[in-house]
């Protein structure tokens, strides 16, 4: 007797925790997404309410998350149904049921090139596309006015981080920065001023950079050096906006080439912010 084929209305879709995002995390790299390593405590640090799990007779299935930074702004991520379900409507019973941890917020996503009409069916519209390159870190060394972010630059790097995205995000930026083989760098000009910062991190195929925030392409070429600099010859990816043709040049001067593209998608307005500052973003998965 052929087993009944699993309808929406089968799913259970609660509240994850820490320990379910594990198997998200193994879905994430099925798919060729390269999950930071440890990322998953620094995103459940910033909203522990905005993950979310569907499971069929108590098997997980369906993943997503909807992460509230503000009262103004949420970001959407790790949209995923297990493959040999899909296209039976578990994933947008999955998506009504998260999406509504949102309330009022705006909410931004970085869509796969599959997902993007669906997302545009949602309400999403497309902002800019944004673009994964990967290779072998060049080999470098660490330039002059760039170092290790210590706790004391914390405040700097807040004001920092705040000015290049839509919404403060103190919570995560400190488990970001700290988080367990996160390395995080900084440059200073002559007067003590920040002018940019940037982490990397392992990830499951390759070593991810992200963010990369600066000032100037200088800035951001110091600060890539910086953190690829015990990294000669292993593979490193970055998340480069389209609209940073200086992100684009850098990636591309470094040897990388594009291997992935998603887009930067918003349901309304965002604040202001400094995106000619966004060389690299943080993750495709939280913004």
């Amino acid at each position: 007797m052929t087993a009944p084929t699993p309808a929406p209305e089968d799913l259970v879709v609660t509240r994850a925790v820490l320990d379910d995002w594990r198997v998200v995390a193994d879905w994430a790299a099925d798919e060729g997404w390269n999950p930071g390593l440890t990322d998953a405590p620094a995103f459940f640090t910033q909203d522990p309410d905005g993950f979310f799990i569907g499971r069929l007779d108590g098997e997980p299935v369906s993943a997503i998350s909807v992460v509230n930074y503000s009262a103004d702004y949420a970001f959407l991520g790790f949209y995923l149904v297990r493959p040999d379900l899909r296209g039976r409507g578990l994933g947008l019973t999955t998506w009504k049921t998260a999406l509504a941890h949102a309330g009022s917020r705006t909410v931004g996503l970085e869509g796969v090139v599959a997902q993007q009409d669906n997302y545009r069916r949602s309400g999403f519209e497309l902002d800019h596309r944004t673009a994964r390159f990967t290779g072998p870190a060049p080999t470098a060394e660490v330039p002059a006015g760039v170092g290790p972010a210590r706790p004391n630059d914390f405040a700097d790097l807040l004001a920092y981080d705040s000015a290049c995205g839509p919404a403060d995000r103190p919570r995560f930026l400190e488990a970001w920065l700290t988080g367990p083989g996160h390395r995080a760098v900084l440059r200073r000009d002559s007067g003590d001023r920040l002018t940019g910062y940037g982490v990397v991190r392992p990830g499951r195929d390759a070593l991810r950079v992200g963010p990369l925030f600066a000032d100037t392409a200088e800035d951001a070429r110091a600060l890539f050096a910086g953190l690829v600099a015990d990294a000669a010859g292993q593979p490193v990816s970055i998340d480069v906006p389209e609209t940073s043709a200086a992100g684009v040049a850098l990636a591309e001067e470094a040897g990388f080439t594009s291997s992935f593209e998603a887009a930067r998608m918003y349901t309304g307005p965002v604040r202001p912010f400094a995106q000619e500052r966004v060389f690299g973003v943080t993750t495709l998965e939280l913004g």
